[in-house]
């Protein structure tokens, strides 16, 4: 990977872990949130997802140190809707969901034919984001109408 490339990517790897730690925190502040009959139902699933944000955070800090990177201790401002309705909470993880789908799709574009292993990881995670955003658009569909 020449040297431009790899400047580039290590700056998407680092947005990458700032957006899943602010995710670790929307989804913790979300299980805290939610009520009503499903509650016991999601917030098992904000909490999964928090648990999964900060695995993928982890995930691209090392990839980031590895290859010569060092990622910053701050994450993205968290706007606090103050709306905790089940449909706005699950609005607000597929808006974070989409961002993060964003941004892997970008380290994707980056290191595609420059470095194979790059590229797969990046690939397999747009995969894995893209799954949760099914899922959540699933979960929406009751409040459609």
């Amino acid at each position: 990977m020449k040297n431009q490339d790899l400047e580039k990517a290590l700056k998407i790897l680092n947005s990458i872990v700032g957006c899943e730690l602010a995710g670790v925190v929307k989804y913790t502040h979300f299980a805290l949130m939610v009520t009503g009959p499903d509650r016991l139902v999601l917030d098992k699933f904000f909490k999964s997802q928090a648990t999964e944000s900060l695995e993928h955070a982890q995930e691209a800090g090392e990839l980031m140190t590895g290859l010569g990177g060092h990622p910053d201790q701050s994450i993205p401002e968290i706007k606090e809707s103050n709306a905790h309705s089940i449909k706005d909470l699950l609005n607000e993880s597929l808006t974070h969901e989409e961002q993060a789908i964003g941004l892997y799709k970008d380290l994707l574009a980056c290191s595609e034919n420059k470095s194979i292993y790059i590229e797969e990881y990046a690939r397999e995670m747009v995969k894995q984001e893209e799954m949760h955003s099914i899922e959540i658009k699933k979960l929406l569909r009751d409040f459609e109408n």
